[in-house]
């Protein structure tokens, strides 16, 4: 089978590359896919490159911890009428060699989700980090029922998602931040009530209007580094920051900005999920797919052979939306 791999950290074009690969066999309580398609992910982009740490925790891996495909193989203890079963994968390159840049895959039977038969094996590759994400930060500590809800990167894979499923949970307030015109048009078509160009507008000033100087009551940061203070200013009293991305490891929290708002805040990973929380954030998740609520932006579809290109995309950051890999042109036998 075909799978990419990378040995080092480097740039995309220098260390992904194509290799023949032994056709793996799911052993107890697992499943082998036949990955459709593969979902490229800013964390898939910096662990490859090497942006948190240039120690790989293996020899080689095949990156990418979402897909999606088709069941058709079951080891030992797994219903055998899964076999044929369309499903979407998460946390295949979590503490794993082996993500879901390859035609197949193997994986303990719980991390192959079955997929809603509304849903195209495409979208379904979006689901593990981008929609998951947003659907716990939109649900953690009480949900945002009722509630005024800033989502930081509006137009992003995850803040795209937070702000229609923020909409779909009973946010009385969905207000959005964005970088670009094109990207406001994007958040309003996702449901935002306002929206916010950061790079051209006074942002506390904006949501000193909005909320009629009582600020937000709850926040889905992105980067955590770059807008602490900032959050803090905007929180109403009593308010929450919900914390699932950070551009710098060390933050500076300003301690008297948020004791006297008594703010809480919330920080998660989405791959360190309690299987609990995971439960819940899935079952909302299908709803929501089941009714057809939910848009799903793809920006870029590339060939597998066109990983480093992908990889590069989602680098630049100037792409509105979800990249994914095509994988299998069909539902071939294993080779």
């Amino acid at each position: 089978m075909r799978a990419a791999i990378y040995s080092s950290t480097g740039p995309a074009g220098e260390v992904l590359s194509i290799i023949d690969a032994v056709l793996p066999e799911p052993g107890t309580g697992e499943v082998r896919v036949r990955v459709a398609w593969s979902g490229v992910n800013p964390s898939d982009v910096k662990s490859r490159a090497g942006t948190r740490t240039r120690t790989l925790p293996f020899p080689r891996i095949v990156p990418h911890s979402d897909g999606s495909g088709v069941i058709d193989a079951v080891g030992e203890g797994v219903a055998p009428e899964r076999i044929g079963e369309r499903v979407w994968i998460w946390n295949a390159a979590w503490g794993r060699a082996e993500g879901t840049a390859a035609e197949w895959i193997v994986l303990p039977t719980a991390q192959a989700v079955a997929l809603p038969r509304n849903v195209p094996l495409d979208v379904g590759a979006c689901f593990g980090i981008p929609a998951l994400t947003a659907c716990h930060a939109v649900g953690v500590d009480g949900g945002v029922a009722g509630r005024s809800v800033l989502v930081a990167g509006g137009a992003g894979a995850v803040g795209h998602y937070a702000v229609q499923m923020a909409r779909l949970a009973g946010a009385k307030q969905v207000i959005a931040t964005v970088s670009s015109e094109e990207k406001a048009a994007h958040a309003r078509a996702a449901g935002a009530d306002f929206v916010i160009d950061y790079r051209r507008e006074d942002v506390a000033a904006r949501i000193k209007e909005i909320t009629q100087g009582r600020g937000v009551d709850c926040i889905i940061e992105v980067d955590f580094a770059a807008n602490a203070a900032l959050d803090l200013e905007l929180l109403a009293p009593e308010g929450r920051i919900v914390v699932y991305g950070s551009g710098a490891s060390e933050v500076t929290v300003p301690f008297v900005p948020a004791i006297i708002k008594n703010a809480r805040m919330s920080f998660f990973i989405v791959y360190n999920l309690s299987a609990a929380d995971r439960a819940v954030a899935v079952q909302h998740l299908h709803a929501w797919l089941e009714a057809g609520a939910l848009q799903h932006t793809i920006a870029l579809r590339l060939p597998l052979d066109q990983i480093a290109q992908a990889h590069e995309a989602v680098e630049s950051s100037r792409v509105i939306g979800n990249v994914v890999l095509r994988v299998a042109e069909d539902e071939g036998s294993p080779s």
